[in-house]
C-alpha cells in the first residue's frame, strides 16, 4: 500500500507517493504553477468568490487527479493521502466555506451567516472528493488543523517542522512565498502574520523569472571579476553553473549547465551582489538599464522594482511583528527560513538586501515544511492527535497587516528605498518621524545554518517528475465578440484564445497562466464588454 503527501502552495502543488510499508519515499511529482488563475491567495480568494467555489474546487481536484495519475498505482492502493497548505487552499480543496476569509468585518460575516466558521483536524473518506473521478474506497484524507481563523496549516508546520517551538530564546519564522507567512516567539507568546509578497520572491512576475525548476538560476556569486551562476539541475539541485560579465551579457566560461530563467533567490543574489560590487549605485538603476546573466536572460530594472516589492513587504511584516511586540529588535537570536525561496537563497546576501533581519544572530534553512508535515501525517495518521494538540496550545496573536499603520509606514521607507533610492539616513529620519524605533545595523557576522540542499530533500527512487503544464481550459461564451482579438494581444501571458464551435463564440483562458484579479486587462480592452470571468466554467485542453 501507499500514501501521499500533498502540499498546496499558492504558486504550485508538491505532491509525493510513499511506500507506508517501507515508509520509502517512491517518487515525487510537482506542478510549475497554480490551477486558478492569479499570483497570489488574495487572487485566488477572488477568483472562488466571483466565479465560483464550486469552479475552484473543481480545478484544485483536476490539477491533483493529474499528480495521482503521475504515480502509475491503482487508487484501491492508496491508503491515505495527507494535505496542508494555507487556510483558503485548504478550504477550496475541502470545498468548505470561504467567505469568511474574504471578508473580515463581523457584520458582514453576519450578514452572510457564515459566522463561527471552523477549521479543525479533519479525517475522512477520499471518495467524499473524489468519488467521480477514482474509486478510493480504501483511501482516507487527513487534513492538519488551523490555529486560528487566520493561522493555517502551513504556519503551523514551519513552526513544527523547525526549531521554532521549542526554541526558548527569541526567534523569528518565515515561510518564504508569494503570501510569505512568518510567527515570531518571545518566551511563551507567538505573534504571527503573513506578507502578501507576490509572486516576484518565487521568480514570477520577473520577465525572465520562473519557479524552481531545472535549467533556473538559483544564485550568483563573484568570481575573478565576473558572475559564477548557480543552475538548478533536473532533480533541482544547484550546480555550477557558467561564468558570466553581467554588464555586456558575455560567457566567459562554459559548464554544459545552460540556464533557462531565473528564480526569486537568483534576482534576490543578482541584486544583492550588484550593490556590494558598485554595479548598483542607487536603486533600481542598472547600466544600460539592465544585466545580462545568460542568453536572453535579461534582469531590468523594473524587475528591481517588483522583487523591491516583494522584499520590502516582508522586511516591513517582519519588522512590524518586533515593534507590536515590544521587544528590543537586536534581542532576535533566530530567524528560520522554509520553503523554496527560503532554501535555495544565499543567507548573507538575503540579511544584507533585507528578506531576513540583518541583525538576527543566527539563521538556519529548512525546505518545505508544509510537504513535510504532511508527509509525517500520511506515514502515521495517528500523529494528527498530537499536531491537534500542539495546535491548541498555541496561543497566538495574529496581526493583520492590511490594517497596521505601522506596517504601512515601514512600507512607505521600504518602497521609497527600492524605488526612488532612498538612502538609510533618510529612511531612519522617517522612521523616527513616524515614531518608530531605527533599525539596528547589520551584524558583521552571523551563525548561518542550511539543514538541506534542496526544498524536497528526498525526491524518490524514481524521482522527480515536473508538470509544467497543466492544461487546464476556462471557458466562457462572448456572445458580443467581434473578433476584434484585442484581448489576445492584451493578455501578457498569452493565456485567452477566441474560438467558434458551433456556430457561437467562447473567450478559452489558460488557468494556470491568467494573472487574475491583478490583471483583467482582457475585460478592460474588449471593446463590447462582452468578456465576464464570472461565468466561466472548466474545459479540458483538447489533446
Amino acid at each position: 500500500m501507499y500514501v501521499i503527501a500533498l502540499d498546496l502552495g499558492t504558486s504550485g502543488f508538491r505532491s509525493q507517493l510513499i511506500d507506508l510499508e517501507k515508509q520509502e519515499t517512491v517518487k515525487t511529482v510537482i506542478t510549475m504553477g497554480h490551477p486558478l488563475p492569479g499570483g497570489n491567495v488574495m487572487d485566488h480568494l477572488d477568483f472562488a468568490i466571483t466565479t465560483g467555489a464550486d469552479v475552484a474546487h473543481g480545478l484544485m481536484i483536476e490539477t491533483v487527479r493529474k499528480l495521482l495519475e503521475k504515480f502509475a498505482v491503482r487508487p484501491e492502493e492508496i491508503a491515505r493521502i495527507a494535505v496542508c497548505g494555507n487556510p483558503i487552499q485548504l478550504s477550496l480543496f475541502q470545498n468548505l466555506e470561504i467567505r469568511d476569509l474574504a471578508y473580515a468585518g463581523k457584520n458582514k460575516q453576519a450578514a452572510l451567516g457564515v459566522q463561527d466558521v471552523k477549521r479543525e483536524a479533519r479525517i475522512f473518506p477520499a471518495n467524499d472528493i473524489f468519488k467521480d473521478i477514482f474509486e478510493m474506497d480504501n483511501c482516507e484524507i487527513v487534513v492538519p488543523p488551523a490555529i486560528k481563523h487566520e493561522i493555517g496549516a502551513d504556519a503551523l508546520a514551519m513552526m513544527l517542522e523547525t526549531d521554532f517551538i521549542n526554541q526558548e530564546e527569541i526567534c523569528l519564522v518565515t515561510d518564504y512565498g508569494t503570501n510569505a507567512e512568518m510567527a515570531l516567539k518571545i518566551g511563551g507568546r507567538i505573534m504571527t502574520a503573513s506578507a502578501a509578497a507576490g509572486p516576484a520572491i518565487e521568480g514570477q512576475g520577473i520577465a525572465c523569472g520562473m519557479l524552481a525548476g531545472p535549467g533556473a538560476i538559483s544564485d550568483v556569486n563573484f568570481e575573478n571579476g565576473y558572475w559564477r551562476l548557480t543552475v538548478l539541475d533536473g532533480t533541482i539541485n544547484p550546480v555550477e553553473g557558467p561564468l558570466v560579465e553581467p554588464v555586456s551579457g558575455e560567457t566567459i566560461e562554459s559548464t554544459g549547465m545552460v540556464p533557462k530563467g531565473i528564480t526569486g533567490t537568483g534576482v534576490i543574489s543578482t541584486i544583492a551582489l550588484a550593490l556590494k560590487t558598485g554595479i548598483i549605485e542607487k536603486l533600481p538603476k542598472l547600466p544600460n538599464g539592465r544585466l545580462i546573466l545568460g542568453d536572453g536572460i535579461i534582469i531590468t530594472e523594473k524587475d528591481v522594482e517588483e522583487v523591491g516589492k516583494a522584499i520590502g513587504a516582508i522586511r516591513a511584516a517582519h519588522m512590524t511583528l518586533m515593534v507590536e511586540a515590544g521587544m528590543k529588535l537586536e534581542d532576535l537570536r533566530y530567524s528560520y527560513m522554509s520553503g523554496a525561496t527560503g532554501t535555495y537563497v544565499d543567507a548573507e546576501k538575503a540579511r544584507h538586501i533585507g528578506s531576513v533581519p540583518g541583525f538576527s544572530q543566527g539563521i538556519i534553512q529548512f525546505g518545505n515544511t508544509s510537504i513535510g508535515l504532511a508527509r509525517k501525517l500520511a506515514i502515521d495518521s495517528s500523529r494528527l492527535e498530537e499536531v491537534t494538540a500542539i495546535a491548541g496550545k498555541i496561543q497566538a496573536d495574529h496581526i493583520m497587516m492590511a490594517t497596521s499603520e505601522t506596517f504601512k509606514d515601514i512600507y512607505v521607507c521600504e518602497l521609497s528605498t527600492w524605488q526612488h533610492g532612498m538612502p538609510r539616513e533618510m529612511y531612519d529620519q522617517m522612521l523616527q518621524m513616524y515614531g518608530l524605533p531605527a533599525f539596528p545595523k547589520d551584524l558583521g557576522e552571523v551563525y548561518i545554518e542550511k539543514r538541506v540542499k534542496r526544498d524536497i530533500e528526498d525526491v524518490g527512487i524514481l524521482g522527480l517528475e515536473i508538470v509544467t503544464d497543466i492544461g487546464i481550459i476556462l471557458e466562457a461564451p462572448v456572445k458580443k465578440c467581434i473578433l476584434c482579438h484585442e484581448c489576445e494581444e492584451e493578455c501578457p501571458e498569452d493565456a485567452v484564445v477566441i474560438v467558434e464551435k458551433d456556430g457561437q463564440r467562447f473567450a478559452n483562458i489558460d488557468s494556470q497562466h491568467c494573472l487574475g484579479t491583478s490583471c483583467r486587462r482582457c475585460v478592460a480592452i474588449c471593446p463590447e464588454q462582452t468578456m465576464d470571468h464570472t461565468i466561466l466554467q472548466i474545459k479540458e485542453k483538447s489533446l
